[in-house]
């Protein structure tokens, strides 16, 4: 299948059904769809920066960019999060993740968003230029390990040294264990 198959456009209402079904089958379980319907429903919600790839009038993947916030002792900066990524397992490694990852980091750069955070792999997102937050010596308090925790500047001197990272309450809630869930172990590429 050729990539230009495949149309990159912002997620509508119609599709939220499609979405779960892209979430629940990616990541094996309900968890990521219930992140996704929790995010909808926060403040830190902006639907341009929710995308979905659709091949002949199908949805077959999902990109989810939500407001957080990087802390630092004298203010606070808006910065987005990266969650989650899916695909339908019979359309992965075709590049659609590569192509709504691209999709999304274009779309963000344009609006002039600061930067994005991710949690994942980081051989999977390195090719995108995600870096691990210790290069900005910034912390964060998620139950994750700090090495799966990237950045991507998207504004130079977009991120400054030493912030910590504010995640919204459904990613809060996403991360914590027992939730169900598991972007780190169960990530598709």
């Amino acid at each position: 299948m050729a990539m230009t198959d495949i149309i990159i456009r912002q997620e509508t209402v119609a599709d939220a059904a499609a979405i779960n079904v892209v979430n629940i089958s990616a990541f094996e379980g309900e968890a990521e769809a219930k992140l996704v319907t929790a995010l909808r429903q926060s403040r830190n919600f902006i639907p341009d920066l929710s995308l979905v790839a659709d091949i002949d009038g199908r949805v077959v993947g999902h990109i989810l960019l939500s407001r957080i916030h990087l802390q630092y002792a004298e203010n606070d900066v808006a910065v987005l999060a990266l969650a989650p990524m899916a695909v339908v397992p019979s359309q992965s490694h075709r590049g659609i993740g590569s192509a709504l990852v691209r999709a999304a980091i274009s779309k963000a750069s344009r609006a002039g968003e600061r930067a994005i955070m991710v949690i994942g792999r980081p051989t999977f997102y390195a090719r995108f230029d995600f870096a691990g937050i210790a290069k900005w010596k910034m912390r964060h308090s998620l139950p994750v390990p700090t090495e799966a925790v990237q950045a991507l500047e998207l504004l130079k001197g977009g991120i400054n040294d030493g912030g910590a990272l504010n995640y919204s309450h459904p990613l809060m809630q996403f991360f914590q264990p027992g939730s169900g869930g598991g972007l780190l172990t169960r990530h598709p590429e």
